[in-house]
């Protein structure tokens, strides 16, 4: 559905983007995520053909968005950080408008606009002006106007910024529910949203990406975690001898039962022969797993290595 290939962009003396590549396939939901300026937005504009890129090549549906702009636009839905609303339209006059816009031809306006408002939950507000709604339903309308004309592609910017925890919970769901007709693309800069929602992330810092991969390749490690019943003598010691560890760590855990994190050489699951270790020593093991990172653990890293 998007192919990028070798993106840049400059504003005067700042280098927005340089050689930003990556690949979204056909039904995916994908976050675009990293810190404030990092190009998040620089890389949507691109995409919807509102900037145009120093270099590079952008593709979305077999289509170059430079040469075909129109083309393209017509098969993306758009929700900018700041929702393109008239606040003093109804809700119901501003979708109207919306499908005039995106030539929705009449006889199937009904149909379009019956969905999108099911969709977002707005039915019960359609009569009231934009202005009078609160950030949240602002939001939903502007998810509104994204989906009327049914697009193969959701591009959407900073979705839950300023809505409360419960308002957030909805826009995640409904971001799961269009996703069944459409690629999904957005972007954030909480990590949260990305766990909660995406099956895939983008990380991008400095305008370049620093991580591209599916949520349980960037959580998984070659580290393992054993936690002991109670305190046992050489356990460090008899880990530190296994083929293909690295380091081993003493570690805290809830209930304050002895516990080792064992750093393992890259691509090496380790739980095997811990687990065959302890057998043969005859260790109280309470508990054995692989090791996972959480996204924050992630981001730290890459932030950290910049």
């Amino acid at each position: 559905m998007i192919e990028v290939v070798d993106l840049t962009k400059s504003y005067g003396p700042v280098q927005a983007l340089r050689g930003v590549s990556f690949h979204i396939a056909r039904g995916e939901i994908v976050g675009l995520l990293g810190p404030n300026g990092a190009g998040k937005t620089t890389t949507m504009k691109i995409l919807t053909g509102y900037l145009q890129p120093d270099s590079g090549t952008v593709e979305v549906d077999g289509l170059d968005v430079l040469t075909h702009a129109r083309q393209v636009q017509a098969r993306i839905g758009y929700l900018p950080e700041t929702a393109p609303l008239y606040p003093e339209l109804t809700v119901q006059a501003y979708l109207r408008l919306m499908a005039d816009m995106r030539h929705i031809p009449p006889e199937e306006q009904l149909d379009r606009l019956s969905e999108a408002i099911y969709a977002t939950m707005l039915a019960d507000h359609l009569t009231r002006p934009i202005g009078q709604l609160s950030k949240g339903y602002r939001q939903r309308v502007g998810l509104a106007q994204a989906i009327l004309h049914r697009p193969k592609l959701l591009i959407l910017d900073e979705p839950t910024l300023g809505l409360d925890p419960t308002q957030i919970v909805e826009v995640r769901r409904l971001i799961r529910r269009l996703a069944d007709q459409s690629t999904i693309l957005f972007s954030t800069h909480i990590l949260s949203e990305v766990e909660a929602v995406c099956d895939r992330a983008i990380i991008i810092m400095n305008g370049q990406i620093r991580a591209d991969a599916r949520m349980s390749e960037l959580a998984a490690t070659s580290n393992a975690v054993l936690v002991l019943q109670n305190e046992t003598a050489g356990v460090d010691q008899a880990l530190q001898a296994l083929n293909g560890v690295r380091d081993v760590e003493s570690i805290s855990v809830g209930d304050a039962y002895p516990a080792y994190r064992i750093l393992g050489e890259r691509d090496v699951n380790l739980c095997p022969a811990i687990y065959d270790l302890a057998r043969r020593q005859d260790w109280p093991v309470r508990e054995l797993r692989q090791d996972r990172r959480t996204l924050e653990t992630v981001f730290n890293q890459l932030a950290t290595a910049t």
